[in-house]
């Protein structure tokens, strides 16, 4: 190959690899204040050329400084106002793009990307690329309202939550209203969420929030109204008696609707060891009178004997009706309201597997 020969291939070479290492970039980039941006720097790698710097630098009103450098000691941020905002990509080659987060407004300028690179000769190439980032406040965009499983639909006594979501520049305020007759609206709180812990049937409604933030001259954005419904759950009162016939004890529930809590009266609670047991005890029908007698087990041995020769301390409660004896045996009862009483008790023993 002649001396020409020569020149021109070293020439292709040299386009060429100028061409790999070209950096691409965009001439302009507009970030969200408070948000985040990338400004681009890329290049296509060659097993030729090693790099040996990287930087990015900022022009402001009227200077320039390094944010970000990197080199064989590692990764710098020199611009303290970028330190923790700012990152570039590291195993990812042919990559040098500018990663800014939290955007402040000052951030607009023009930023210069540089690279250095060793060829296998030692000659350094160095290219760069400016690109001019923009920082502008984004007014506060129409709401949306979202609604916490399962939906708009529930029971009360349930929880639930409703989120008001809008884009734009941070920080955006949020407030909650519910309509009212003739389009008026209750103010019901600030926030991006309304919340109800425990609903209940007058929760149901039409609800709407808005949005603000300071751009945009603070202009107030309304979503749409979602209606809330709750329903409410089957009420029931129940009222737990005993009555005492000859043929032992039994229960009877009367129901009534009106409240969605369950009231429970029982006049017989479930004896042990060294308790009292009282039971109504009337004649005829139940009339819901008060307990008439008071039967004391001083162990549960006693109630395992019942039988007419034990004697049991009775206590009368209401004296009109009975004697003034206060110990009786099985044998000597003095009335069919207590005989009643002893024979809906075995029967209540029995059932509960103490006898």
């Amino acid at each position: 190959m002649g001396e020409v020969g020569r020149i021109v291939v070293f020439v292709m070479t040299f386009i060429s690899c100028n061409a790999l290492l070209d950096l691409s970039s965009v001439h302009q980039v507009t970030g969200t204040w408070m948000g985040a941006t990338t400004v681009p720097c890329t290049y296509v790698p060659s097993e030729d050329f090693t790099q040996q710097t990287l930087s990015w630098s900022v022009e402001g009103d009227s200077s320039t400084s390094t944010i970000f450098q990197r080199d064989d000691s590692g990764d710098h941020i020199l611009l303290s106002k970028f330190r923790g905002r700012v990152s570039v990509p590291k195993h990812n080659p042919g990559d040098a793009s500018l990663l800014i987060q939290n955007l402040e407004m000052p951030d607009s300028g023009h930023y210069t990307c540089q690279i250095i690179w060793r060829s296998r000769d030692n000659s350094l190439i160095t290219r760069e690329v400016t690109t001019t980032v923009k920082v502008v406040k984004v007014a506060a965009t129409k709401p949306i309202i979202r609604a916490a499983e399962p939906g708009l639909t529930l029971p009360a006594g349930a929880s639930t939550s409703l989120s008001c979501e809008a884009g734009g520049s941070p920080p955006i305020s949020y407030r909650w209203f519910r309509s009212g007759p003739a389009g008026t609206a209750e103010l019901l709180s600030s926030g991006a969420e309304l919340a109800w812990p425990s609903l209940r049937p007058s929760d149901s409604g039409t609800y709407f929030c808005e949005a603000q933030n300071r751009a945009g001259a603070g202009a107030v954005q309304r979503s749409d109204a979602v209606h809330l419904t709750v329903t409410a759950l089957p009420t029931t009162t129940a009222a737990v008696r005993r009555s005492v016939g000859t043929t032992g004890g039994h229960h009877s529930t009367t129901s009534q609707a009106g409240s969605s809590d369950m009231e429970h009266r029982v006049t017989d609670p479930v004896p042990t060891t060294r308790v009292s047991r009282m039971d109504t005890a009337p004649v005829g029908p139940f009339t819901g009178t008060e307990p008439l007698y008071e039967v004391a087990f001083r162990r549960t041995a006693d109630v395992a004997l019942l039988h007419p020769e034990v004697e049991a301390p009775v206590k009368c409660l209401q004296e009109e009706t009975c004697s003034g004896t206060e110990k009786t045996t099985m044998k000597d009862r003095k009335s069919p309201e207590y005989e009643n009483l002893v024979t809906a008790m075995e029967s209540q023993y029995e059932s509960e597997g103490i006898l």
